[in-house]
């Protein structure tokens, strides 16, 4: 982890750093030109419902086309109808050779049914309702064009089709706030349509669930992890995730950490975020001053060319901020998408603020480096997922978050170190998911030795029913991103709430909160394997001869003789604190502490109120203020009125505002 004061181009500085086995398996394909993960996809092929789950790069797009073909010629569907969230992704659809490769069929999208391309929406509303009646096979569209289109049609109009929705997250059960969720539904009840719904992440950030429970159990889902897809590259070998705190602005620390010898992604701060200078564009300028000097732009792709400061060589550099001239930004994006993604020289640095994110394919990229907290895992993931493809010459991809650092003179400090806590939480989901997974079964007396991969533990329930092992077997990562973004949650990890409290009650309710249809059996089955998997995956791991220990809290134990019980005495998340009280500077973590034990406090605003001339005649005397930490009840009390006092200020500040 990346602490203030230090550079930011140090690999080992960081919270999550994997190294994997370069075993080429996830980029290897078989006799009909498929990838593993795209193999685990067609193998299921036949299911009405299909969700995939897979990092970005992990070959989503081909693994639909070969599903989508197999529907077309082998199960009777008339239509595909791809729907991306933005024109810039409609690219990863076009037309594809496959036979060459060993497929039967090739993937063939006519210029007029490629919808995401400049337009009005009418006539691409038109173009879609005239394929619907034409003889064609294969359309693609972006989600907004779906949805009007469906605004003139009905339900059973997408009788025959299959439609293919990336990106699956935009998604939401939130009927009222989600009308591609609506139409979904709507589809679902009223045709007969296949669906495959993919994304690299199924976390949307918002504690809306993608699916109704009744509506995700009727999915068949594939889920290939970031593990199989990272241990299985040819060229990649480590990656790393760290945080960088500053103190005034991004821009006066964005220097430390920005490496011009990486090809790098800079995500700067969304406009309405405390990060933000509200002047986007003069950032992007600030960023290029930085950089060097501007020696020309090109016309045609409005690629900068850029003399390094520190030496004669000139960077290529795209701007996607600067949104002024809509034509001149959908060529420079042209030029990333059909140059840039094929050539190693074309592009050097791409600053973008909304863009580049989500299906963005530059496999070049090295260094993500992103300005300012991010609410959503997701929005995370899909970042990271710009610098983990596979890529020759690459071997090593990381994501920096350069994000403000609490101060005590801010108006809003708790945001602030919510707003910090999730970041860091982010990147210790992030760790979890980039580990191998294991197969957890109960321990009985006299049964043989565990497989490779495989843990038992004594007292351990498996999974019951089908819809528990449908949410383990898919769902774990997702259900860990909630657990670590609830508030309540967060303070526990960071506040040392005992294990027990952590396991028995805060993960229950959570789990409760997010499946209401499981039964309390059921709810027990999913917490055991959050908990069992959580404390393995952050656990210490050793060998001895062979036998294998596992650091559970403060020993280590044989993991043969691990018990339930066992593992629920120890905090699944409890690296949360140590990252914390390891990277992070003194003052700050002293104000992480103060924000979380103001939550804690019992008194009352008018008892503090009352206290507050005691509390300043006790500064006079004895030259400092009152410390919460004191062995002294009094002195703590009043450290609690003090604290009390400024969030009451702070509530009262922002009230003013709104």
């Amino acid at each position: 982890m990346i602490t203030p004061g230090q550079g930011g181009r140090h690999a080992e500085a960081n919270i999550v750093n994997v190294e994997y086995a370069q075993a080429g398996t996830s980029v290897n394909t078989n006799e009909l030109g498929m990838r593993e993960m795209q193999q685990r996809v067609f193998e299921e092929r036949h299911a009405q419902y299909l969700l995939v789950k897979a990092p970005p790069a992990s070959g989503k797009s081909r693994a639909l086309m070969f599903v989508g073909l197999d529907k077309l010629f082998n199960q009777g569907r008339r239509k595909v109808i791809v729907a991306v969230p933005e024109r810039s992704i409609g690219e990863s659809f076009a037309s594809t050779k496959l036979t060459p490769f060993g497929f039967f069929a090739d993937w063939e999208v006519k210029p007029e049914n490629n919808l995401c391309t400049p337009g009005t929406s009418q006539s691409k509303v038109d173009s879609f309702v005239s394929f619907l009646n034409g003889p064609d096979a294969v359309l693609v569209c972006t989600h907004a064009t779906l949805r009007f289109a469906f605004e003139k049609l009905s339900p059973k109009e997408f009788d025959g089709t299959v439609l293919a929705i990336d990106e699956f997250h935009h998604v939401s059960a939130d009927m009222e706030s989600s009308k591609l969720g609506a139409l979904l539904r709507e589809v679902m009840k009223e045709s007969d349509a296949h669906i495959v719904a993919m994304t690299g992440s199924y976390f949307r950030g918002d504690s809306v669930p993608v699916l109704s429970p009744e509506d995700e159990a009727k999915f068949t889902p594939v889920t290939y992890n970031y593990y199989d897809q990272l241990n299985g590259y040819q060229y990649l070998k480590s990656l790393g995730i760290g945080h960088h705190f500053y103190g005034n602005q991004y821009l006066e620390a964005i220097g430390e950490v920005l490496d011009l010898d990486k090809k790098t992604i800079i995500h700067i701060p969304n406009v309405n975020s405390g990060e933000s200078t509200k002047e986007k564009l003069q950032e992007v300028d600030s960023i290029i001053d930085i950089i060097g000097d501007v020696v020309s732009t090109d016309d045609t792709t409005g690629i900068i060319s850029i003399r390094r400061k520190d030496n004669s060589e000139i960077l290529k550099v795209a701007d996607l901020v600067n949104d002024a001239d809509q034509k001149a930004r959908a060529k420079t994006l042209l030029y990333l998408t059909q140059v840039a993604s094929k050539n190693r020289d074309a592009v050097d640095i791409i600053i973008a603020l909304g863009m580049a994110k989500e299906g963005f394919d530059w496999p070049f990229a090295e260094h993500a480096l992103t300005v300012g907290y991010r609410a959503s895992l997701t929005e995370v993931i899909q970042i990271i997922g710009r610098v983990t493809r596979d890529s020759e010459g690459k071997t090593h991809a990381q994501f920096t978050n350069l994000i403000a650092a609490p101060d005590a003179t801010q108006g809003e400090v708790v945001l602030s170190v919510n707003n910090m806590l999730k970041a860091i939480t982010a990147s210790l989901l992030m760790e979890q998911v980039l580990a191998p997974n294991f197969e957890f079964k109960t321990k009985h007396s006299g049964d043989d030795a565990a497989q490779p991969g495989e843990i038992k533990i004594k007292g351990f329930k498996e999974p019951s029913t089908d819809r528990v092992r449908q949410i383990i077997e898919s769902d774990l990562n997702d259900l860990k991103a909630t657990i670590l973004q609830d508030d309540t949650f967060a303070r526990a990890a960071v506040g040392k709430v005992d294990p027990e409290t952590t396991n028995k009650i805060l993960i229950p309710k959570i789990i409760r909160k997010r499946y209401p249809e499981l039964s309390p059996a059921e709810v027990e089955e999913v917490r055991q394997h959050v908990v069992v998997d959580s404390v393995i995956k952050n656990g210490e791991v050793r060998n001895v001869g062979d036998q294998r220990f596992l650091k559970a809290g403060d020993k280590f134990v044989n993991i043969d003789e691990i018990s339930i019980n066992l593992i629920d005495s120890v905090n699944p998340f409890q690296r949360a604190f140590e990252v914390l009280s390891k990277s992070v500077t003194p003052s700050v973590l002293r104000l992480i502490s103060d924000a979380i034990e103001t939550g804690r406090i019992t008194m009352t605003e008018e008892e503090a109120m009352h206290l507050f001339p005691a509390i300043q005649q006790w500064v006079k005397v004895n030259g400092k203020r009152p410390d919460r930490r004191s062995e002294d009840p009094t002195e703590k009390s009043y450290a609690e009125a003090i604290l009390v006092l400024r969030k009451m200020k702070q509530k009262r500040e922002q009230e003013k505002q709104q």
